[in-house]
């Protein structure tokens, strides 16, 4: 799964939203607003909500901060992973904050960023008065305990770029009004609960570069729309019940480079243009994939993970496979493969393989094929 790579993306948001501003004292209905919504969190050992006293909000709190010529609060930046807190001697891996989101943060009306993330131990559900928040630009509040459903209305916040509900206990649908957003980039709802379908206007997300969702109990089909989103590069289906074929216009993608389709309930062929992308990293194990692996890989093929492994795969390795410019990990074990392995550079420089549990596979790093 690609749950790592969203670690250097958010450090860069909260470093460019958190930094400090000239201003001193906030607007006055901020500032209750910002203590109403400190009443309802408990900070027992991180130190960040002992800054929040006195009226100097806009200097003073860690994690405010406002606009230089108004005052008024434009962020709220409260990252537990951080590293650079400098207000506690506690480590980032003991931190925590318990409690939940006051309804007050929807009064802070210019809000652009909102921060709560890995705190482990904050609660309750998203206020449904957040998507009033018109200049919210990125919503992250991964790494806690938050229950409930994701807004249906969210699709009001026409500014959104960013938003990160990962490991969580958010259950419940993606809301069909998320297609709406026509700014949003970055999508992670991965490791929580949710269910139904995947919107089928999810195309709609032309900005959209990443979209996170393994972990949770999507069903339904893969919607077409998808590969016509021009920007999309990370696509994380893992850990579901997605079931259907893969769509054709999966293969069509201009720059998607990793796809994470493994744990589904997927049937049906390997799409050839799949095998003819940009994809560089191609995860399919454990599904119900059948006939055989299509012969359309090009000498631009570069993979440093190729996983067709606990499928239902019938024939022979795809010569063409040997013509790749580079496969890193291969895995197709656990299929019904059957027939020589090809010969080529991409299995001389294997990082790993393997070919186990198939019906006659021969050659390679197997046994050599009988009467060769």
């Amino acid at each position: 799964m690609a749950m790592a790579s969203l670690v250097p993306l958010v450090v860069v948001l909260f470093l460019s939203a958190g930094s400090p501003s000239p201003i001193e004292s906030c607007a006055t209905g901020d500032l209750q607003s910002l203590l109403e919504f400190k009443s309802s969190l408990r900070d027992s050992n991180a130190g960040v909500l002992s800054t929040w006293t006195g009226s100097d909000c806009c200097s003073k709190w860690y994690g405010v901060s406002c606009n230089a010529a108004t005052g008024r609060v434009e962020g709220v930046n409260l990252h537990g992973a951080a590293a650079d807190l400098g207000i506690s001697e506690v480590s980032p891996a003991q931190r925590t904050i318990s409690g939940e989101i006051s309804p007050a943060i929807c009064r802070l009306d210019m809000l652009s960023t909102f921060v709560l993330a890995y705190w482990r131990n904050i609660s309750g559900s998203i206020p449904p008065c957040l998507t009033s928040l018109a200049k919210l630009r990125i919503l992250d509040l991964v790494g806690n305990q938050i229950a409930g459903r994701i807004p249906p209305d969210l699709g009001r916040l026409s500014r959104l770029t960013v938003i990160a509900l990962a490991d969580n206990q958010i259950s419940g649908q993606i809301p069909p009004s998320i297609s709406k957003l026509a700014a949003l980039m970055h999508l992670d709802l991965s490791n929580n609960r949710i269910t139904g379908s995947i919107p089928a206007s999810i195309g709609d997300l032309k900005m959209l570069s990443r979209a996170l969702l393994g972990g949770n109990q999507i069903s339904g089909s893969i919607p077409p729309s998808i590969g016509y989103m021009d920007r999309l590069s990370d696509l994380d289906l893992s850990g579901n019940r997605v079931s259907g074929q893969i769509p054709t216009t999966l293969g069509k993608t201009r720059v998607l480079s990793s796809l994470y389709l493994d744990g589904n309930s997927l049937s049906g062929f390997l799409p050839s243009t799949l095998l003819g992308s940009h994809v560089s990293i191609l995860n399919l194990s454990r599904n119900l994939l059948e006939g055989t692996i299509p012969d359309a890989f090009v000498p631009q093929s570069y993979y440093t993970l190729l996983d067709l492994s606990f499928n239902r795969f019938t024939g022979p390795v795809p010569r063409s496979l040997g013509s790749a410019a580079f496969v890193g990990h291969l895995d197709l074990s656990n299929n019904r493969l059957c027939g020589q392995i090809p010969a080529g550079k991409p299995f001389d420089r294997l990082q790993s393989s393997s070919f186990a549990n198939n019906q006659c596979l021969c050659g390679g790093p197997l046994p050599k094929c009988r009467g060769r």
